[in-house]
């Protein structure tokens, strides 16, 4: 695991806190049954991952269960189906499968301790949160029960965003060993997954594909052995409430109001968007308390069938209907995010949705005044103007590979390697500073933003944060397509492998001309964003390469970044370009020169990049 560096903002850790807390939860009969949707075979055969004999799992009929609980990985998390609904997708996440995952989990945190403190680890304590989800409430049984059966402690924070997990390891008096966050995210409401959490920060793709490999043998060994009843039930706990004091708290320390310091907020108007999710207490328990206005703010109650519109700041529903509400009431700021709160978007005065590149843009300028010289870390299909607006500032910028868990982790690196990195951003929304734990928190990002409003405000401006970013270019154009790959979904990543890897040879090979694979010679990243060319590389989990593309008329004009879906069996590639006509240009490229003569064409339906590449467009 990447190891966590302190954060530079130290905790208030004297605040009492009005909750009673037992150290350890009395044994109680929990009388909760469980109902499985689906059927349990009534033979089973029995296998050992330590058995010294030689097994045919696929002749014992195991080798595709054990494959469907590796399948649910995905990258640092754990996803799946887990309620009927949607078509053509099968309830893959079981109760048992869930059970075995939080089982393997338990013991991987168990035996994690006992390597770091030498000695056996005694009373070992994982919270569990959730976001509103309809198949929250079995899950989390079999959550409970799994731990359980590892012999670890639990607790129950009912309602709660994945940051708050985080938290609750490190905030007194839970300070936790470990903690899991049932959610899917942005996802519809028939998925649900699993995130997880040690004091050191969240798990790495290698830790979590080891976790689902001992759950794979436990779920094949235990398909009639699902626990239906608990025999001790978890603690409850309120952990959210001293969550949102220790963001108001924040608020107060940084802010120093002159003349009001506990409630820094008062006279700004504030609009949030929840989406449904779990981001509401941000509104009651943080804006409202701190004086802020928040009338006229959307889809704050909970309901996991997410009813209005996907909760993500990413979704265009989402920022325009938190626009017109910011125009409608006058408002200083909106805020949308996503269903656990570890993303979020802003909508500045004038209506102008930031997200994507313009929220990096927007946390770079904040972070810049405060840390001059830092290094930010983005995932690789940022622009080259956002590569401007960072250097122009004094900053230097990091391309590395797509995925939160990458970019995080790969800050993480370089500070621990001697460059001062504070933000690592990814376009979807996901950003963590230095100064917070390295930590992916929607509320944390909202946090900076609005003591920067304020800060702005009691110097004399009344631009808005909008200003901040009015000279960050926007690419001319931006294209995003995909080709989904035709292969059985137990084959198709090792045939992404392959195409995205011929296409990388494609391309240093000079078979592509103009093209070249980029490259970050100051943060020790090369062969297209991709390979920590430093001594301590951290592993791969998805392929992807990003190409810059250049001519003689233009020069660097574009790029186009492949990559292997980690949610789904496909390729993404985007696309951006400088000048009128570069993104056509690029996809006939890569149609002519690449798919076709290479042959990978015929693994792939391709019909997006043939109808891009032929009409300019997708309409």
């Amino acid at each position: 695991m990447s190891s966590t560096l302190s954060p530079s903002t130290s905790l208030n850790n004297n605040t009492p806190i009005n909750h009673n807390f037992p150290s350890l939860p009395k044994p109680r009969t929990f009388l909760k049954t469980l109902n499985f949707p689906f059927s349990i075979p009534s033979k089973l055969t029995l296998i050992s991952p330590k058995s010294s004999t030689t097994t045919n799992y696929n002749e014992l009929g195991l080798d595709e269960e054990m494959g469907q609980i590796k399948r649910l990985q995905n990258g640092s998390d754990v996803r799946g189906v887990a309620v009927e609904g949607e078509p053509g997708r099968k309830v893959n996440l079981t109760p048992p499968a869930v059970e075995a995952i939080a089982e393997s989990f338990g013991e991987w945190v168990i035996d994690g301790l006992v390597k770091e403190k030498g000695r056996p680890a005694e009373d070992v304590r994982v919270s569990l949160g959730r976001d509103p989800r309809i198949s929250g409430g079995s899950l989390s049984v079999a959550i409970f029960s799994g731990l359980g059966r590892a012999g670890c402690i639990t607790y129950d924070m009912g309602l709660a965003t994945t940051p708050a997990c985080f938290m609750s390891t490190v905030l007194p008096p839970f300070s936790y060993d470990a903690s899991i966050m049932m959610t899917a995210s942005h996802l519809p409401y028939t998925r649900n997954g699993l995130k997880f959490f040690t004091k050191k920060g969240g798990l790495t793709s290698p830790e979590v594909e080891e976790i689902c490999n001992k759950a794979a043998f436990k779920y094949a060994n235990r398909l009639t052995k699902v626990s239906t009843l608990l025999k001790t039930t978890p603690t409850r706990v309120d952990f959210m409430s001293v969550y949102a004091k220790h963001l108001r708290d924040i608020f107060k320390e940084r802010v120093n109001h002159p003349h009001h310091y506990d409630t820094p907020l008062q006279g700004f108007q504030i609009i949030v968007n929840a989406g449904n999710g779990s981001g509401g207490f941000f509104t009651f328990d943080v804006l409202d308390k701190l004086g802020a206005d928040t009338f006229g703010s959307l889809n704050l109650t909970p309901d996991g069938m997410f009813p209005n519109h996907i909760p993500n700041p990413e979704d265009k529903v989402a920022m325009s209907v938190t626009r017109t509400a910011v125009l409608e009431t006058s408002a200083d700021l909106g805020i949308v995010f996503d269903t656990d709160v570890d993303r979020s978007g802003v909508v500045d005065k004038d209506g102008n949705p930031i997200n994507g590149d313009k929220l990096i843009a927007l946390m770079a300028a904040i972070v810049l005044k405060e840390h001059p010289g830092s290094t930010i870390v983005t995932d690789a299909r940022t622009s080259m103007a956002l590569t401007r607006f960072i250097t122009d500032r004094g900053g230097h910028h990091c391309l590395y590979r797509v995925g939160y868990r990458n970019v995080i982790d790969k800050g993480v690196q370089l500070n621990e390697d001697g460059v001062d990195a504070h933000l690592m951003m990814e376009t979807s929304g996901h950003g963590a500073l230095k100064e917070n734990y390295f930590l992916d928190d929607g509320a944390y990002m909202v946090v900076k933003i609005i003591i920067e409003m304020v800060r702005m405000k009691l110097e004399g401006s009344n631009e808005g944060i909008g200003s901040l970013i009015k000279d960050l270019e926007e690419p001319l154009e931006s294209v995003v397509l995909r080709m989904d790959i035709l292969s059985e979904p137990k084959h198709a990543k090792a045939q992404a492998v392959e195409i995205i890897e011929t296409f990388k040879t494609y391309v240093q090979e000079g078979r592509l001309a103009g093209w070249e694979l980029d490259a970050c010679g100051d943060c020790w990243v090369s062969d297209g964003c991709l390979v920590d060319s430093n001594d301590t590389p951290a592993p791969v989990d998805a392929q992807m390469y990003r190409a810059k593309v250049s001519n003689n008329e233009n020069g660097q004009y574009g790029w186009l970044h492949i990559r292997q879906s980690i949610h789904n069996p496909n390729i993404a590639v985007n696309m951006q370009s400088s000048v009128l006509g570069g993104c056509l240009s690029m996809a006939q490229v890569f149609l002519d020169k690449f798919l076709i003569p290479s042959g990978m064409d015929k693994d792939l339906d391709f019909s997006q990049v043939n109808k891009y590449a032929k009409n300019g467009s997708m309409s």
